[in-house]
């Protein structure tokens, strides 16, 4: 069998945190759980656009084994601290029933110039996604890879995307 490229990969995944009891988006989680998180966690741990959210991130992994195990770890030690302030963490692409109009954005430079910038865009996201990030070191194979990726793909066998 052929060498295999060579590459890395990270994945960062992001939470909405809960009240436990209600299921309802946590309004203002307290300073200390942050602080917690970030002896636990450190900076594998960061606050999102909401206050109600959270997001981690594996470190530098040379496979998947790897980004699976560091991912794994992450979202036990997040589950742990969580519920020591009774709260929860879900990875869903968005909340079932919160009010969007109830949430509040962290204070931070980067968040609140979004919220600015974009408004009522912005206050009406509350979303989570996952991101996976592949570090290709050849570079005539990092072009073909993202030049292959952005192609146009089938919808379904026999079928363009877009056909009705």
């Amino acid at each position: 069998m052929g060498d295999r490229p060579s590459y890395t990969v990270g994945i960062e995944e992001e939470y909405l945190v809960v009240e436990r009891e209600s299921r309802d988006l946590i309004r203002r989680p307290p300073p200390e759980m942050w602080d917690r998180l970030g002896e636990v966690l450190g900076s594998k741990v960061t606050p999102e656009l909401l206050k109600a959210q959270i997001e981690v991130g594996t470190k530098v992994c040379s496979n998947l084994a790897e980004a699976r195990n560091d991912l794994a770890g992450m979202r036990r030690d997040l589950s742990r601290v969580v519920d020591e302030y009774g709260a929860a963490i879900i990875a869903s692409s968005t909340h079932p029933f919160a009010n969007w109009a109830q949430q509040e954005t962290t204070e931070e430079p980067r968040y609140m110039r979004i919220a600015a910038d974009y408004q009522q865009v912005a206050r009406q996201l509350v979303v989570c996604g996952m991101h996976v990030h592949v570090g290709v070191e050849d570079p005539h194979l990092r072009i073909d890879l993202m030049n292959s990726a952005s192609l146009p793909r089938p919808a379904a066998p026999g079928r363009e995307a877009g056909d009705g």
